[in-house]
């Protein structure tokens, strides 16, 4: 597991061009985008209704403007996952090994792109609703397991980050000739951090409903969820393992160029 890719992989004669140095940055801007709306439409809702229908889980109002919005994101988040994973392992290269040097450059190009949409969508997700729900616990009366901060953040916000580090996942290990015989411990260890947040949020409300009410940031019921929140500085040993990778490939294309 721990093999690098050896340089000396046959590779195509060099026929195509070497491709810009450019990433797709049309493709990351139009993902940006498209999550800033969500996120930020998102962001409108609780404004406007947390305070005045989201206060008491047991009020019938509660149930018709957060409860119908936690079945369906529980519903359509898992669906579009178990959907989009599907389909990348069907369409997966079945030669993967092949592909020539510029091709795989390209494929690294759209990783650290992604990576750099990534960060930001992650600022946003920490600043918008992880702020939003320690402001509403020193604010409000705890209510019950679900409120409308934990309903975006616990139940749409990192549900939807892990579909898309599993998306993420599942393509690095089927359209990248370095991780198609090994895993990336570094991406995996990203990848479970949201996985291990979920039954720690379990923990963390059983825990403030029997035994600890206070709602302080220091609290030893909170720890779990900040060292599984560290699992996103394994990106960093990810990115090693792809500018590694990007330099061999770099050298590979001047050669064939040349």
């Amino acid at each position: 597991m721990s093999a690098v890719m050896p340089s000396s992989r046959a590779v195509p004669a060099a026929t195509e061009a070497a491709p810009s140095a450019r990433g797709p940055w049309l493709f990351a801007v139009g993902v940006g985008l498209l999550a800033g709306l969500l996120f930020g439409v998102y962001r409108w809702y609780q404004q406007n209704y947390s305070f005045s229908v989201g206060m008491d889980y047991f009020e019938p109002e509660f149930q018709t403007y957060w409860m119908s919005l936690f079945y369906v994101q529980m519903t359509v988040i898992p669906l579009v996952g178990a959907i989009a994973v599907a389909v990348l392992w069907f369409t997966r290269d079945r030669n993967v090994l092949a592909i020539s040097p510029q091709e795989e450059l390209k494929r690294y190009y759209y990783v650290l792109t992604l990576l750099a949409v990534a960060s930001i969508l992650a600022a946003v997700i920490f600043g918008l609703f992880v702020e939003a729900d320690a402001a509403w616990h020193q604010t409000t009366i705890r209510d019950t397991d679900f409120t409308p901060t934990h309903i975006a953040l616990f139940y749409f916000a990192i549900p939807a980050a892990l579909v898309g580090l599993t998306f993420a996942w599942t393509w690095v290990h089927t359209r990248l000739p370095q991780f198609t015989q090994r895993v990336s411990v570094p991406l995996s260890l990203v990848v479970a951090g949201p996985i291990l947040i979920m039954p720690n949020l379990g923990l963390n409300e059983w825990g403030h409903t029997f035994f600890y009410a206070e709602e302080l940031f220091a609290a030893p019921i909170h720890w779990g969820f900040v060292v599984l929140a560290w699992g996103i500085y394994a990106l960093g040993g990810f990115a090693v393992q792809c500018v590694a990778r990007i330099a061999e490939l770099t050298r590979l294309t001047k050669t064939q160029t040349a």
